[in-house]
């Protein structure tokens, strides 16, 4: 198995796609416009939050972001613990005392020890291990905030799609109040019947509920919305525009469907190096520096005592000395280990798992962005079909209110009435809700593919420089599955 290859760098923010050719979008996006604009439902963007604004907001405050910051740091700092092993370290300490009965080792007034490590053929898998574990966390922070991103953009989306949904149901229920009453006077001229007047009446009560259910809509999408940016709800205004930014139609040439498959790459490549420095521990010695340094408290009993047990036979002078010291080299070779040799099976055949399952992972996630594409396509036809059918409702509105004006010129045929006239105003608003409906799931299939590709927040134009944004620590490459 081998992950790496020294090919490839891992930019901070890892370009996963390059936009070959735009999906279309034109016609879906036209017929959604008009509805739009013909309903007059424009919004001032002034004093009001956009989309990269929410999204910036969410990736600066959110815990999950924090959190995932907090790992990046934390395998830094696993990584120079690594490197650390050929610094010498130092301590010092101190041993007084008063010792009895045989000691051959006297009370120390202070004493001094230092070593590091000198060679080990294992510890440069190890800084390797270290190494791809931090790019591994720096792809999974990328991955986080790109769920964050998702949440608020999404927030955002559900937000603006609640806030017009609420305002075309309230114009629904006056238009539904108004032919009830429009029904009560046509009952009382002797016009219509009772079941004419219940059905208005029913038509009211239907739209009522919707109402109070699209004013709880609102308010709950705002509240969610507010506690991803950690902002208040009573002051969060959006302005509802959303990018219109062509999206790419095919993968990326890199070698990563997003960064969370990315972070699962590196994670075997860590697990690998891991094993590959546990199978080298047999047969290899370790060789390490070794410093000491005493002074003796030569003042206690303890050391005159054995001053007098080491005495040189011909001078009679004592062989103990109030300083100490000693410098050499520790080697240790292993020979028979027999849980070593298993614990390197074992991080193997783990390491072995890891690549399998990053594998599998990234054949899940394209088969996920060309399902995702295929979905696009046909959610803009949709669209398209939507917008259409609202043009032709309002333009039939149009026309009745002309009629009611100056008549149908027909006086054998049917004329329109002003409880006609109320009807196509509720069918008109039914047709600008599916509108409305259509541009939402649309624009939810077009952020959980950039989503899906791991460019969420280049797409959106938020978080050109995201908070503490991670830096490629070398050369990694990871062989397609």
């Amino acid at each position: 198995m081998n992950v790496s290859s020294g090919r490839d760098r891992i930019s901070n923010r890892m370009h996963l796609f390059s936009p070959d050719r735009p999906l279309s979008r034109g016609r879906a996006a036209r017929a959604i416009a008009l509805a739009l604009a013909a309903a007059g439902l424009s919004a001032s963007a002034s004093g009001q939050i956009s989309v990269v604004t929410a999204v910036d907001l969410a990736l600066r405050n959110n815990p999950r972001v924090l959190g995932a910051q907090d790992d990046v740091r934390r395998a830094r700092a696993q990584l120079a613990e690594t490197h650390d092993a050929y610094i010498p370290s130092a301590s010092f300490g101190s041993a007084v005392g008063q010792a009895y009965g045989y000691l051959p080792y006297p009370p120390t007034l202070f004493s001094g020890n230092g070593g590091s490590l000198i060679f080990s053929v294992s510890q440069h898998n190890y800084i390797l291990s270290a190494r791809a574990g931090l790019q591994a966390s720096e792809m999974s922070l990328l991955d986080v905030q790109e769920t964050v991103a998702q949440d608020a953009a999404l927030a955002f989306l559900a937000l603006d799609h609640d806030r017009q949904r609420t305002q075309a149901i309230h114009q629904q229920l006056d238009d539904a109040n108004t032919l009830v009453t429009i029904s009560q006077q046509r009952l009382d001229a002797g016009q219509d019947s009772q079941i004419d007047l219940t059905q208005s009446r029913l038509t009211a009560a239907q739209l009522k509920v919707a109402a109070l259910r699209a004013d709880d809509d609102l308010e709950n999408d705002r509240d969610h919305l507010a506690r991803l940016m950690g902002v208040p709800a009573s002051s969060l205004t959006i302005d509802g525009a959303f990018p219109d930014a062509p999206l790419p139609t095919s993968p990326a040439p890199g070698p990563y469907a997003n960064a969370a498959i990315a972070a699962a790459f590196f994670s075997a490549e860590a697990r690998e190096q891991q094993a590959k420095g546990d199978a080298k521990v047999r047969f290899w010695p370790t060789i390490n520096l070794v410093v000491n340094y005493t002074r003796y408290a030569t003042f206690t009993d303890s050391f005159k005592n054995l001053e007098t047990v080491y005495k040189d036979p011909k001078t009679g002078r004592s062989l103990l000395t109030a300083n100490e010291t000693a410098f050499g080299i520790q080697m240790n070779l292993p020979f028979f280990d027999k849980s070593r040799s298993d614990k390197s099976r074992e991080t193997a055949a783990e390491a072995a798992r890891a690549l399998h399952d990053a594998q599998n992972a990234e054949l899940d996630a394209r088969d996920g962005q060309s399902k995702a594409r295929h979905a696009i396509a046909e959610l803009q036809a949709q669209a398209e079909v939507a917008g259409l059918q609202q043009q032709l409702a309002q333009q039939q509105l149009d026309v009745l209110d002309q009629q009611l004006k100056i008549g149908t010129g027909n006086p054998n045929g049917p004329q329109m009435t002003p409880k006609d006239e109320q009807k196509a105003r509720i069918d008109e608003r039914d047709k600008y809700i599916a509108v409305l409906d259509a541009a939402f799931q649309l624009h939810q299939a077009e952020v959980q593919l950039m989503r899906q590709t791991g460019q969420l927040i280049t797409w959106l134009g938020a978080g050109n420089t995201p908070p503490n944004a991670p830096q490629a620590v070398g050369p990694m490459a990871v062989p397609h599955p």
